[in-house]
């Protein structure tokens, strides 16, 4: 049953959605970046914000720091962002690092990947994988030494944050990861996908249309960087809180992987937003209640960081 603020919230929205095709990436872009800017509220006040670049082979990525005026000084959490691996970036999910960096007292750091159509994949991958072990490496630009690391993303960035917390499972000590509301594959279907495919916010043939721009000319989709759903190991993998929406058409697959990562042996917690949509979390200005998960999701966090 849908949250009645989000039934307030879809009676705003046009009848129809045009195909993402039916635009520009760049038109796409700016589209999903105003309507973010709009929908995210109030900032947060931290203790300091600090803009940065990682420097990889071949290429640097921006990141920005938030440090909360309360700070437990034990983890740092490495942010990667959704946006179907084509738009999304760092002021656009500044408001929910911060209010996390505040409910759990812990600093965040959000990296901007490389996206796609001009990026295809394994780009947005590599960048996951190799932020995760530059900060493992550098945790004093960024932390105190001994800091415990922690994984964390919404959507596609989820879906790399579970193929980066795999690939580094036998060389990182990760605290956690986090998944929040994950895409797990350009081929799932499941009975949510199917209930829920069209008319509650993410539209599931758009995201089938995006993973063709994210995958370009890469054709095998049993790839596990692809779809984390075929991993045919994940022995060793941190500790994992999946985030689910209950009216979301990625909610059974998230659930799935969910499984496949407890069947492995790995300690799971599924936190599900009864009446939320895809994308809740960044959504507290509009549907109030969205923040209360919000805050669910930290004390979460922070109980397995005292765990780790």
């Amino acid at each position: 049953m849908i949250h009645p603020d989000y039934e307030k919230y879809l009676r705003t929205l046009p009848e129809s959605v045009a195909h993402p095709s039916s635009l520009s990436t760049l038109e796409r872009r700016v589209e999903y970046r105003e309507r973010a800017l709009r929908q995210r509220g109030p900032l947060e006040e931290m203790a300091d914000v600090r803009d940065g670049v990682i420097v990889l082979e071949g290429r640097d990525l921006r990141y920005r720091l938030f440090v909360p005026h309360q700070e437990r000084g034990d983890a740092l959490v490495v942010y990667l962002h959704g946006g179907s691996f084509v738009f999304g970036d760092l002021d656009t999910h500044e408001a929910l690092c911060r209010r996390l960096a505040k409910d759990t007292s812990m600093r965040f750091l959000a990296v901007d990947y490389r996206l796609a159509p001009e990026q295809p994949f394994p780009a947005a991958v590599d960048d996951a994988i190799d932020s995760l072990r530059y900060v493992s490496a550098h945790i004093e630009d960024f932390a105190a030494a001994g800091t415990k690391l922690i994984a964390m993303g919404d959507s596609a960035g989820a879906s790399l944050v579970a193929v980066a917390a795999s690939a580094t499972r036998h060389d990182l000590s990760l605290a956690g990861q986090v998944l929040i509301y994950p895409t797990l594959g350009p081929e799932v279907m499941t009975d949510s996908s199917h209930r829920f495919a069209t008319g509650y916010i993410l539209e599931i043939d758009h995201l089938r249309y995006d993973y063709q721009q994210y995958l370009g000319e890469w054709t095998d989709h049993t790839d596990p960087r692809v779809t984390p759903l075929f991993a045919a190991d994940l022995t060793g993998a941190p500790s994992a809180i999946v985030v689910v929406a209950e009216c979301d058409p990625l909610r059974d697959e998230a659930v799935a992987y969910a499984g496949l990562l407890e069947h492995f042996g790995v300690r799971v917690e599924i936190l599900e937003a009864e009446g939320m949509l895809h994308g809740f979390l960044r959504m507290g200005h509009v549907i109030p209640d969205a923040m209360n998960i919000v805050d669910d999701v930290a004390t979460h966090l922070s109980q397995y960081v005292a765990n780790a």
